[in-house]
């Protein structure tokens, strides 16, 4: 428990704070009481528990015993969730007394408006925190099915649920086998070698067409710059089934469905877009002088670009380029019409095995996926760093 730093601006008083902490309480009982089956039972009894300690922390014990309170209620929480549900209760358990400890004196003791400015209202004040938790609300929704799917991809068993071995960290719950399956079989290796083959030249095109793209479109003298504009990145706007479905008809009238240059072309396609988008927005800053220097100084085109203008817009294309290489890496719809069996990429195989066959190795192969884009997500905020630095929209 880290030591208290007293950042009070005055005591709440109890028709505040009491209410506040057991709403609170009444939440995190849904949870609670849901696990146990009894939902409504989980809300009176969450929402009377911590109200309970509110009072005791804040009137009766105060803030010379805020560290011991603390870690009181952490033991308390603990021991009830070791009860109810083993380790992992004793886990979760932990993490809730850790956080209402915090939170009855945060309320208790007004330190929520202590780095607020004096003058806000109430109602400004609860908006304050309101958004955050609304933000926070939404990322955890959206991240929960991630952090549900990496532990599944370590089950022991062929399951696609927690088995009770892993609910008691039982370490024979865990296992490796469906990464083993994943490097091993041939199927799987097959299809990854199909995704690494594609990928690659469909960002090599995506970058090349969409940078060349993107420093036209950025010419005030170009006629009917957002139009153009807005047909080369229409295949972010449409949804994908009809792209995937024109491209089809297309490419079987011109010989190109079921090759791989044409899953090639198709994945280029919806990667040029993001290329297009960032160098774009990286053009934003640049400095047209340098160019117009270079050129009195006698370089021709070619050589302004290479030497001039791509050093100062390469976060960007490199940006782009990251982003098309996940698109085509992901990407399973235009992969199933326009190509064949000889194309099958990786996440057509994942398609096929959700389909066909049952097998947990798809998560493994998820969670693969994920740590990958996790990886490239970071390499692109980096750059959009060291691209902000270069054009001096941030400190150094």
């Amino acid at each position: 428990m880290s030591d208290v730093i007293l950042t009070d601006t005055g005591k709440k008083p109890l028709s505040f704070s009491l209410p506040v902490l057991a709403a609170a309480g009444a939440f995190a009982g849904i949870f609670v009481g849901a696990a146990q089956g009894s939902s409504l039972l989980g809300i009176v009894g969450g929402a009377i528990l911590l109200a309970i300690l509110g009072f005791v922390c804040i009137e009766v014990l105060g803030r010379k015993a805020e560290k011991p309170a603390r870690w009181g209620i952490l033991a308390l929480f603990a021991v009830a969730g070791f009860l109810f549900g083993g380790i992992p209760g004793l886990v979760v358990g932990a993490l809730f007394g850790w956080f209402f400890g915090w939170f009855i004196y945060w309320i208790g003791f007004n330190r929520y408006r202590a780095h607020l400015v004096p003058y806000l209202t109430s109602g400004q004040v609860l908006w304050h925190y309101a958004f955050r938790v609304i933000c926070g609300a939404i990322f955890v929704f959206l991240i929960t099915p991630i952090l549900v799917v990496m532990p599944l991809s370590f089950n022991a068993e062929n399951f696609f649920t927690f088995t009770p071995e892993m609910l008691r960290f039982d370490p024979e719950g865990y296992s490796l086998k469906h990464y083993r399956d994943f490097f091993t079989n041939s199927d799987w290796q097959a299809a990854l070698r199909n995704s690494v083959m594609i990928a690659p030249v469909a960002t090599i095109l995506s970058v090349g067409f969409g940078t060349l793209a993107a420093i036209g479109l950025s010419q005030p003298h170009v006629p009917f710059r957002r139009a153009i504009m807005a047909i080369l990145i229409s295949p972010m706007i449409v949804p994908l089934i009809i792209s995937a479905a024109g491209m089809y008809f297309f490419y079987s009238r011109i010989g190109l469905q079921g090759t791989f240059f044409g899953v090639v072309l198709a994945h280029a396609a919806l990667g040029i877009p993001f290329v297009i988008i960032t160098v774009t927005a990286t053009l934003v800053g640049f400095d047209r002088s340098l160019t117009r220097a270079a050129a009195n100084m006698g370089a021709d085109p070619v050589t302004t670009f290479f030497r001039v203008q791509m050093p100062l817009i390469l976060p960007g294309v490199i940006s782009g380029g990251l982003f098309a290489f996940i698109t085509s890496f992901d990407e399973v719809v235009v992969v199933l019409f326009v190509g064949s069996a000889g194309q099958k990429t990786l996440p057509w195989q994942m398609f096929t095995g959700l389909r066909e066959q049952i097998s947990p190795t798809i998560l493994a192969v998820a969670t693969i996926l994920v740590v990958i884009s996790i990886a490239l997500l970071t390499v692109v905020e980096l750059l959009r760093r060291r691209s902000e630095r270069l054009r001096g929209m941030s400190p150094g």
